[in-house]
């Protein structure tokens, strides 16, 4: 009984006395993020980099942020990457169910709408901002923006994540309508491209996707063909 009990003040004292674990093993594993989309004729251009981070540490560099939910109805993910892909798989699970019961593809409107419900609802308990984009035929090319806290807004253009903070004046002096899916496609890349330059969260490649009528068409640029506007 007396080892027992010694034993057990032994390791209260020791687990007291151990130093504090760093924040990348303790630390809540997020998207930093930079994560942009926009609008044109056609469609739709959707683009994120790929840095998951735990506290400083790099958890993973080539995290796929796009995620799809139906075959033209894609999120952009930033925050707690478990949030976030929680909340993406409901999401696809409600319009699964939605596409069956109406016998016909959802509308992005609907995408963004089921998302606004559960960011809305446990706004208190989620890290979690989306940004919503698709095609669908009835209004074509769609961006939602979902920032934290639940609030749906559709813009010509959105942008969201730790990266974005350095974008903002970019993107206004740079954006315009009627910009063609190449332009789209420059605008996106272009602004990661700064906020990863930028910001220590955002980092990795740049993934790109262009959503139309036709379905989806992928892109990766490599961290060595990454736009540099500035020279060493």
């Amino acid at each position: 009984r007396m080892y027992c009990v010694l034993t057990a003040a032994t390791n209260k004292q020791t687990m007291a006395e151990a130093p504090p674990q760093p924040d990348w093993v303790t630390g809540e594993h997020l998207t930093g993020t930079t994560i942009v989309a926009v609008e044109f004729a056609d469609g739709v251009v959707i683009g994120a980099d790929s840095r998951t981070s735990t506290g400083t540490y790099v958890a993973n560099r080539v995290t796929d942020k796009l995620t799809k939910l139906t075959d033209n109805i894609y999120c952009c993910r930033s925050g707690s990457a478990a949030d976030t892909q929680a909340i993406a798989d409901i999401v696809r699970y409600y319009l699964e169910l939605h596409s069956v019961e109406m016998d016909d593809e959802p509308a992005v409107e609907v995408a963004a709408s089921i998302f606004r419900e559960f960011c809305y609802k446990n706004r208190d308990n989620l890290t979690a901002g989306i940004i919503c984009a698709g095609y669908d035929k009835k209004k074509g090319g769609q961006v939602f923006s979902i920032p934290l806290g639940g609030l749906v807004l559709r813009r010509p253009f959105a942008i969201g994540g730790s990266g974005s903070t350095f974008l903002y004046g970019h993107c206004d002096k740079t954006f315009k309508e009627g910009m063609t899916k190449d332009e789209c496609v420059e605008f996106v890349r272009n602004a990661i491209a700064l906020a990863i330059s930028r910001d220590g969260s955002s980092g990795g490649v740049i993934r790109t996707a262009v959503i139309t009528a036709e379905g989806v068409e992928r892109a990766v640029v490599p961290g060595d063909k990454i736009p540099v506007f500035y020279n060493d």
